[in-house]
Formats: C-alpha cells, structure tokens, sequence
C-alpha cells in the first residue's frame, strides 16, 4: 500500500520517468543486489531521459516542419547530388546554432533543399534546440494578416527567440515592399545571434534583384552572409511521380 501511494504521488509530481521506472524495479528480482544509490541513479537516468524525449516532441511539434521525419542519418550523398556527408555531419554536430550562423542551400527544384534544411533543423531539436518552418510565398500573406490584427510586434519578438528559423522557397515570387522591410526586421532580430536556413532555387547571386530595394537588399544580405555554410545541390529530381494506374482490360463478349 505505501508503494502504491508513493508511485501516485510520483506521477502527481508528473515525475512519470521516475514512477515507471521505480514499477519496472519492483518486478525485477536482480534490483535487490543493488545498492540504495544505485537504484536512485537509475530511477533519476529514466526520469531524465523522459523529460528529453518529451522535450523533443513538443520542439518537432513546435517547429512544424515539412519533412519532420528528416534526418541527418538518411541523407542522399550519391556523387550527382553534390553532398559531402562529412560536411554535413560536421556542420550538424558543430556550434552553428549557438553561434548564430546562416546555412544557404540552393539548386534545382526536386533536389532535396527542404528536406536537408528541415533535417539540420530536427537535429537541432534533438540538441535541445527551438526552430520554425516558414515558406516564403505563404509567409508574405501571414505578414498581412499579422499587420491586420495588429500581432505582428508579438510574432516578431517570439521569433526572434526561435533558435532556427528555416525560410524555405527564398526568392519564388516576387515580394512587394512591406515584406522585404518585414524580412529585414526578422533577419536583423537574428543576426550573429541566431542560426538561420534558408533555401532556394535561385542562385545567391541573384538575391539582391529578387529583394528589389537596394537598400534593404544590401543590408538583409550583409547580415545573411556574416557566418554562412552553402549547400549547392545537383542532380535529377527526387520526387518521384506517381505510377499511373494500368488499364484494365476490356472484355469483349465473344457472341
């Protein structure tokens, strides 16, 4: 009966780690030849490692991925997709978060830009980190309705605070000039500070005409391109279209 308080106490104090691990102890006969420190050890290893595993889940959730089952492990290194896994690995298992740098990756469409982008940014959700996929072409309406409803100011200081930031289809379609400003306010808020992605299929060169003012040009890529690592993707598509259906055959009556 004590234990039985004990183990609802435990998940009272939502310590749930603690409380299934203490009733795995419990069935295990070996538990007993163990010392008093070394159960607790054990019992405070799961309650850890619980509160990780529930911490990724709402990062992933928060991040709102388009590929959330990306990850660094499954990534396409074939010669012809112009990845290095070396590069890739380092530049995951590095600083690039805490330091604030930017990750370009460019080339064609169906190369794999998204899904590498939104694969650095669910490692760095199991590392612990925050981040948030936003699409450019959807953003610029979102950045409407913000102003509209006058939530725009609070938007932009929790995103600010989002580790990485992920601005999938940089430079598809052209922008009018409330968002390249708003764009300039979201990049500043980052600069040297926090880590950005952003993909496209327009080479970096030709950033600075998409943006189109000069001036907002020059100064949202002179902070992009501060602490960058560049990604230049080839290769055929990798979507693959979906198999047509067979034509059933026709069956004739023979009379």
């Amino acid at each position: 009966m004590m234990m039985q308080t004990t183990l609802a106490q435990l998940r009272t104090l939502k310590l749930d780690g603690l409380a299934c691990a203490l009733e795995e102890q419990l069935t295990l006969p070996g538990m007993t030849a163990m010392s008093f420190e070394e159960r607790l050890a054990l019992l405070i290893d799961r309650e850890v490692h619980t509160r990780n595993d529930r911490k990724l889940v709402r990062l992933l959730k928060q991040a709102k991925l388009k590929y959330a089952q990306a990850a660094i492990e499954d990534i396409d290194t074939r010669p012809t997709r112009g990845v290095d896994r070396r590069t890739v690995m380092s530049l995951a298992l590095g600083d690039w978060v805490s330091a604030g740098h930017s990750v370009l990756i460019t080339g064609p469409t169906g190369a794999g830009k998204s899904w590498l982008g939104c694969a650095l940014a669910q490692y760095a959700c199991r590392r612990g980190y925050s981040a948030l996929y936003q699409r450019v072409p959807r953003l610029q309406e979102e950045l409407r309705i913000r102003h509209g409803s006058g939530t725009f100011g609070k938007w932009l200081l929790q995103l600010a605070k989002t580790d990485v930031l992920i601005l999938d289809d940089w430079g598809m379609g052209a922008i009018d000039s409330t968002t390249r400003s708003d764009l300039l306010e979201m990049i500043d808020d980052r600069a040297a500070s926090k880590a950005t992605i952003i993909t496209s299929q327009l080479p970096i060169e030709h950033w600075h005409a998409w943006i189109g003012d000069a001036t907002i040009a020059d100064a949202i890529l002179d902070r992009i391109m501060q602490r960058n690592h560049r990604f230049t993707l080839t290769g055929d598509s990798m979507r693959q279209s979906r198999p047509k259906p067979e034509k059933k055959e026709e069956k004739t009556d023979p009379s």
